[in-house]
């Protein structure tokens, strides 16, 4: 994941950042490697999302070109959560009868570098959050549980939490809006199913 104050801007490309990094290229590899996933089913996809998927605001007009006005970092981040959880979803749907499934899993809040590149007067308050979150190897435990646990194949893009499937917000359960995000991100890295 992009740290969240370098998340405000444009690729090369012309995508969204967050986007582009917290969805696009993990679209882009799950589906070059769909083909060899199959042939060695059982297999199974884990996609990093973030309970900060709640707070999108989802605009697929500002996702390949994003609005300059857009809060800086933080609805980027937010949107492109939502979208790994869509992408789950949607997933799951095509991947039915393969004996491959995918889950979309929210870590907790874990100390990482996300902020590295915050300016130096927020330090104070990452210092006062990191009293609260997560080591990594307890942040790991939900993406190992997915990636590990027998008997959940039933639950196939479903979201987790703390190694518990959980109901996330209303636009990520949007069957419609998974499709439609899928053929988006199909047509900007121009691909096709």
């Amino acid at each position: 994941a992009c740290p969240l104050r370098m998340m405000d801007g444009q690729t090369a490309d012309g995508f969204d950042l967050a986007f582009q990094v917290n969805h696009l290229s993990h679209f882009l590899l799950t589906h070059l490697l769909l083909d060899r996933l199959k042939r060695c089913a059982p297999s199974r996809i884990v996609i990093l999302s973030s309970s900060a998927h709640t707070s999108a605001k989802f605009n697929f007009g500002t996702l390949k070109k994003p609005n300059k006005w857009m809060m800086k970092g933080a609805e980027s981040y937010c949107n492109s959560k939502l979208a790994n959880i869509l992408h789950a979803r949607e997933l799951a749907k095509r991947l039915e009868g393969t004996n491959v499934t995918c889950y979309a899993v929210h870590p907790g809040v874990v100390n990482t570098k996300i902020t590295r590149s915050h300016p130096w007067w927020t330090l104070w308050l990452v210092w006062i959050t990191k009293l609260f979150i997560r080591n990594c190897k307890a942040g790991a435990q939900t993406s190992i549980y997915c990636a590990t646990e027998e008997g959940i194949e039933r639950l196939s893009g479903r979201y987790f939490v703390d190694c518990q499937p959980k109901v996330p917000s209303p636009l990520a359960c949007d069957d419609q809006l998974a499709t439609k995000l899928w053929e988006f991100s199909e047509r900007l890295l121009g691909r096709s199913s």
